[in-house]
């Protein structure tokens, strides 16, 4: 079994892989349609796609949205994997030739 220290440096993916699996119900709620297991699947995407995106400076959160989510804990974590996720799910459709409803 690996030790706390062992897993330190990967805690925030797992945090953030965690936060995915609430983004993609949260997505699935707001563009509909996939079933749970695929929405859980696209959050854990979106999650690391919202990650970069703001890492990356191309997601930039205005400090009205930031100031609210930043009172919940993981809040700003789970807006962004959201945000991800549900570009995710629309880039899927589009590519897929569904269109976005």
């Amino acid at each position: 079994m690996p030790t706390l220290e062992q897993i330190q440096p990967y805690s925030p993916y797992i945090v953030m892989a965690l936060n995915g699996l609430i983004a993609g119900w949260l997505a699935g709620l707001l563009v509909g349609g996939g079933g749970l297991i695929r929405n859980l699947l696209v959050g854990i995407i979106g999650a690391f796609v919202g990650g970069a995106l703001v890492y990356t400076g191309l997601l930039p959160l205005p400090p009205a949205v930031t100031n609210v989510t930043n009172a919940v804990p993981y809040g700003t974590q789970i807006l962004i994997s959201t945000i991800g996720a549900v570009l995710v799910v629309i880039v899927a459709r589009f590519l897929g030739g569904r269109a976005v409803a």
